[in-house]
């Protein structure tokens, strides 16, 4: 995956209580990051995820994560981590990330995660509505 891929990116500066005992980010917050960057890459887009689901008492469950490592991320360095919507099905999304050295062009982590659009009373899928596969086609438009 190249920077190029993605129009959003969220920054972060790798903290210490982040990094293991080899000196690199613990694998699991690069799934912090990832979830941290698409609720950022849904505010960009003017979608308030946590205030829809409250009201409609529909929201998404992953049901798919995947992370791919590339190359070590450090203490202190600073990242920018990119998303992307690559696919839309009846009642999913499939979001393609990747972690960038702050300013680089060479992926360091890349990863994909698959949500499905539940009713949180039965948990059970329902379609992903039109108002909201508009509004990531205004910024991803491969999917138009």
């Amino acid at each position: 995956m190249s920077r190029e891929q993605f129009w959003f990116f969220h920054p972060f500066r790798v903290r210490y209580s982040e990094i293991d005992g080899q000196g690199v980010v613990f694998n699991s917050h690069y799934l912090t990051y990832f979830d941290t960057t698409i609720t950022e890459y849904f505010r960009a887009l003017g979608y308030d995820q946590y205030a829809d689901s409250r009201h409609t008492g529909i929201d998404f469950h992953i049901v798919k994560s995947l992370i791919e490592y590339k190359a070590p991320v450090l203490f202190d360095w600073e990242l920018d981590v990119g998303a992307r919507v690559a696919r839309i099905g009846n009642s999913s999304l499939a979001f393609e990330l990747a972690i960038f050295r702050k300013g680089g062009n060479e992926a360091l982590v890349t990863g994909e995660a698959v949500w499905v659009y539940t009713d949180q009373k039965s948990h059970r899928p329902v379609p992903i509505p039109k108002s909201m596969r508009d509004l990531i086609a205004t910024r991803e438009r491969h999917l138009v």
